[in-house]
């Protein structure tokens, strides 16, 4: 993740890598992310929108939702609030140089060519999201995933269990087995 973030174009582009991948927040709702929705002194970050395809909508699982916010993330978010410019409240985190909101595919774009700047492989902007939730299922209950990652169904948040540590089961297992 460093190394995406050092090769980003500008520090807004690599906090907002660093931000979709410890977040575990879609794009289009990173794109309507506003300053009001960083609650730095909660932790966390809400999420009430999300723009796609040139229009603002609810997330995709049409209701709001609170995610934790790691000291990392609060620290980059921290010192983007400090640009000068677009750090109103009702002002979006990651505008345009005009600051209306970015547009998706050119985000991706810029996504791909950090990539290789980096020198990692290829991968889709959703894969940031993906790995996300393939980490935080080993740290989080499955409810907690669930609502972390803004999912309708619990059988979607079901298909990141194959990623979870079961060395924590199998030291409770170990203790049941022993024999005193």
């Amino acid at each position: 993740m460093q190394r995406l973030v050092e090769a980003a174009d500008c520090e807004q582009d690599g906090t907002l890598f660093l931000v979709a991948a410890f977040t575990g927040l879609r794009r289009g709702e990173l794109i309507a992310l506003t300053w009001r929705d960083v609650m730095f002194e909660q932790d966390a970050i809400r999420v009430r929108a999300s723009y796609t395809y040139g229009h603002l909508s609810t997330p995709k699982s049409g209701k709001a939702r609170t995610v934790p916010m790691i000291p990392r993330v609060g620290q980059a978010l921290a010192r983007l609030s400090l640009r000068g410019e677009f750090v109103g409240e009702d002002d979006l985190v990651f505008p345009r140089a005009d600051g209306r909101f970015l547009d998706g595919s050119a985000l991706t774009r810029r996504f791909k060519a950090t990539l290789t700047r980096a020198g990692l492989r290829e991968l889709r902007f959703h894969d940031l999201r993906h790995g996300f939730a393939s980490v935080a299922v080993s740290h989080l209950s499955l409810l907690q995933l669930k609502e972390a990652m803004g999912h309708a169904d619990i059988r979607t948040t079901m298909r990141y269990l194959h990623a979870k540590s079961r060395a924590d089961e199998a030291r409770r297992l170990a203790q049941a087995f022993e024999v005193a």
